[in-house]
């Protein structure tokens, strides 16, 4: 008899239409036995194996496809994209991490790049879209490297030597800038959202994010600043009216009607007090039953309700407020003793706005009426009243003195157009916020990305071994973002890159890069696009990392089992399995 080999490896490599780009699935089959015994399966024979090279390849392509999503919402001629969410919802816009957030991928390396621009936005806010196209780019030129057969972790290091160096460059062309002057904020502002849908309207949205950035500001005692724009700067979106009618309020707004129709619609300098209990007689916890014998005693039992209600709303008249706000109900009961005090009443506001309320009147919020006193009035407010707005009615309190929150007001044509607006809002409101904390600036306009190409390629020369070709590629991949700038302005992309080459390698040439409406090579600051040193660097850092990260995965085991493949989770059925269809699958 024969003799057979008891550890053959049969390793069956079945090649299937898989969603997203992942191409071959080997399933790994355990040693066949002498006499033709049924083999061992080492893993679940529908999990999908990628190993070595295809893994890497299959990561580089979803990462590549990722950043063609986005490639053309770069730059100041930059598409918008129309998506529509599983809810049948539209969203039109050109940011970065708002395209990514409602495409619905199934890679993991897909998702890991789109968790990139999430990480970006809540970061810095800025720059989400060029961190996608880098991190893109970075895979990409990975690609003839791993052809040379270098190793991944020799490319790696190439890659973080070469980030290193990136931003100790950036570090040195980066330029100081004074916040106190708003013309120069305003330029930075405005560098960041030209790209966006709001450039038409020129200063308006830059203005209102400085003057909302800067109201909020706070300087601890250690000289730190905190800018809380999330908790304290609130955006109201109020369809109709004209675009010049946006606003910073010097104080907040919201939606709020007060309770009774003879309470006073307009207090100038009110003293405000916010509680946070409800101003209405606490029913028991459990189900309670009264047995009353007269009639007399019914009458005692209201009147204890009464009397409870009045001691509540005397502890509030004690102090003599023009207003209350709660975030729980009043009574009638409560409304009546407060109107004859002349107090307006305001009721069920959102526990987010009594903070900003507090934030600019000084008050304090107060759990239970009994503890209120002088000390937990708010006097810094210098107008409420009571506007109509369309159909609904909104409390405005303003002219407040030093508010240390706000609320900015936008108007527009439709719901889409003030979505985006406020989208574009966010990112100035981020960038405002970084120039604050971080005065420094860099050119923009491709301009440090294509100076740290070309002083990046330079030092290439110098580094010994096979980490040279990783480091001049990462060089190579920077710029992408000029190539991009131009591509989507329609220029000549061959002729202005190599004049911007030719330009970044003489000395003096830091500033050029690429005027985004014409497409031409320019002195970017004194175009007066400038970008925000935190942004850059944290682009940068992360792009590089995450295309690191990437590289260095050489098996991607997915064990889908057959039943959720059934159910539209994962690509569809394998050709060969018997695919299940109604009953069958619904058990």
């Amino acid at each position: 008899a024969q003799a057979v080999s008891a550890h053959t490896v049969g390793v069956k490599a079945a090649i299937s239409p898989v969603d997203g780009a992942q191409g071959c699935s080997a399933t790994l089959l355990g040693a066949m036995m002498m006499g033709g015994q049924p083999g061992v399966y080492v893993l679940n024979r529908n999990t999908k194996r990628e190993q070595g090279r295809k893994a890497q390849l299959t990561n580089i392509s979803a990462g590549k496809t990722v950043a063609s999503i986005v490639r053309t919402t770069l730059g100041p001629r930059a598409m918008l994209k129309m998506l529509l969410d599983p809810m049948g919802g539209i969203v039109m816009t050109n940011d970065g991490n708002a395209i990514l957030r409602e495409v619905d991928v199934t890679h993991p390396a897909a998702k890991n790049m789109i968790e990139l621009s999430r990480a970006q936005d809540e970061e810095v806010g800025d720059g989400t879209t060029s961190v996608i196209i880098l991190a893109g780019e970075f895979l990409g030129v990975a690609e003839p490297l791993l052809a040379k057969n270098l190793h991944p972790t020799v490319i790696v290091s190439g890659y973080m030597q070469a980030l290193d160096d990136a931003l100790e460059i950036m570090k040195t062309i980066a330029v100081p800038i004074d916040t106190n002057d708003p013309e120069a904020v305003r330029e930075v502002v405005r560098g960041a959202i030209d790209t966006k849908f709001v450039s038409r309207y020129g200063n308006l949205i830059s203005d209102l994010a400085i003057k909302a950035t800067k109201m909020v500001c706070i300087e601890k005692p250690d000289g730190r600043k905190e800018i809380d724009l999330k908790r304290y700067a609130k955006v109201e979106k109020l369809a109709g009216g004209e675009l010049s009618d946006c606003i910073v309020l010097d104080g907040v707004m919201f939606n709020k009607d007060i309770t009774h129709p003879r309470m006073r619609r307009m207090i100038k300098n009110p003293r405000v007090v916010l509680l946070d209990c409800p101003l209405e007689y606490k029913k028991g916890e459990s189900q309670t039953n009264v047995e009353i014998t007269k009639e007399a005693d019914w009458e005692k039992l209201l009147q204890q309700e009464e009397d409870e209600m009045k001691k509540v709303c005397d502890d509030i008249i004690k102090v003599r407020p023009d207003l209350v706000i709660t975030e729980k109900g009043v009574s009638d009961l409560a409304q009546h003793f407060l109107l004859k005090a002349n107090i307006s009443v305001v009721r069920r506001i959102r526990k987010t706005d009594n903070n900003r309320i507090a934030r600019v009147t000084g008050a304090s919020i107060c759990n239970r009426t009994e503890e209120l006193t002088e000390a937990s009035v708010g006097s810094k407010c210098g107008l409420f009243q009571i506007k109509k707005i369309g159909d609904e009615y909104f409390a405005f309190m303003t002219e407040c003195e030093d508010p240390k929150a706000c609320t900015v007001i936008l108007r527009g044509a439709s719901r889409d157009v003030l979505n985006e607006m406020e989208r574009n809002l966010q990112d100035a409101f981020c960038v405002a916020r970084n120039i604050i904390l971080e005065p420094r600036m860099l050119p923009g306009g491709g301009a440090s990305e294509m100076e740290l190409a070309a002083r990046l390629k330079e030092k290439a020369k110098s580094i010994a071994g096979t980490r040279q070709f990783a480091y001049k590629a990462i060089a190579d991949a920077l710029e992408v973002i000029p190539r991009s700038l131009a591509h989507n302005c329609g220029a000549d992309v061959v002729r202005v890159m190599t004049d911007l080459r030719a330009r970044h390698a003489t000395e003096g040439g830091v500033n050029m890069g690429i005027d985004g409406n014409k497409g031409t090579v320019a002195d970017t600051k004194a175009l007066g696009i400038m970008d925000t040193f935190a942004v850059k660097q944290q682009t940068l850092r992360t792009s590089i990392e995450a295309a690191a990260m990437l590289l260095r995965i050489d098996d991607i085991i997915s064990g889908i089992s057959k039943k959720q493949r059934g159910g539209g989770g994962g690509g569809g059925a394998q050709p060969g399995e018997d695919e299940t269809f109604g009953d069958a699958r619904d058990g």
